[in-house]
């Protein structure tokens, strides 16, 4: 078998099982297995694929065919463009949560002065944290989590990208000493009912404390909204992924605890994704 035979036939084996993005999964995982480049690929495809690498790949494609992650398959997962580690104790790093990162650090670049602080909530594999340090090296930065294996993934990836940042295993808040420039957060915000009814990539293999928003899906939030005044400095800046129908709650929840210039703002595909607000101590807490 040739490895563009093999690619077709896992392309295939993945449609048939109804994979989303078979073809993408299929070449990724050939990609992982033989560390052929695209162009290679096209230059050596039609030579005879090496069986170790047949009999490994095709493991690989009918474990995806399960419904296994991809990225629990191969270890890793872009963010930011950035390559983390992940594995079945943090939540694979999304898409859309890149724009939480980029909302967060046209704030920090538009801020005078040097060391602003930012704590990163909930952090799980520390994609936000280690990729803002990485992006913008005058900050500093806690990563924080309930999670110790969490934390154990997120600390792996902060070597790995050199990355100076202080971890916290903590419940929220209760660990949490000081004041923070910034508190930037990617909490569970799935209500428990939702959960069943998510796609099994999802619902069986990304870790149930990391979805789970209790039956709302507002639960973390309205921690956030109503401790991180406390540890936020004067003019500090929260920001959080949302649910695409959760604006108008988390917005209320902010407005209520004394945020101004709250606002939420769209993904790539149009959908609400990204509150915001600012906390002026000075006008409330003499």
């Amino acid at each position: 078998m040739t490895y563009q035979e093999a690619n077709q036939k896992g392309r295939t084996i993945l449609t048939e099982h109804q994979i989303e993005d078979a073809s993408v999964d299929a070449w990724l995982l050939m990609e992982f297995v033989t560390g052929m480049s695209r162009t290679r690929f096209f230059v050596d495809g039609m030579s005879q694929m090496k069986s170790e690498e047949k009999e490994r790949y095709f493991q690989l494609i009918e474990k995806r065919a399960g419904r296994i992650p991809l990225q629990h398959l191969t270890g890793v997962q872009e963010f930011m463009g950035f390559e983390f580690m992940v594995n079945e104790h943090v939540l694979v790093p999304r898409q859309d949560t890149e724009l939480l990162v980029l909302e967060a650090e046209k704030q920090l670049r538009s801020s005078s002065g040097e060391n602003l602080e930012v704590l990163d909530m909930c952090t799980g594999s520390g994609c936000i944290a280690i990729s803002l340090k990485a992006r913008n090296p005058q900050i500093q930065c806690i990563a924080a989590d309930i999670s110790e294996k969490a934390l154990e993934m997120a600390k792996k990836n902060a070597e790995k990208m050199q990355s100076e940042i202080v971890f916290v295993h903590t419940d929220m808040f209760s660990n949490i000493t000081g004041t923070f420039d910034m508190i930037v957060s990617n909490p569970p915000y799935i209500p428990t009912k939702v959960i069943e009814s998510l796609e099994e990539e999802v619902r069986l293999y990304d870790p149930f404390s990391a979805l789970d928003g209790k039956e709302d899906g507002l639960y973390f939030y309205r921690i956030l909204a109503k401790e991180s005044p406390r540890f936020l400095k004067d003019g500090g800046r929260i920001y959080m992924e949302i649910g695409h129908d959760q604006s108008a709650s988390v917005e209320a929840l902010l407005k209520e605890a004394g945020f101004e210039e709250i606002r939420t703002e769209k993904d790539l595909a149009g959908l609400d994704r990204v509150v915001c607000g600012v906390y002026n101590k000075s006008e409330k807490d003499r």
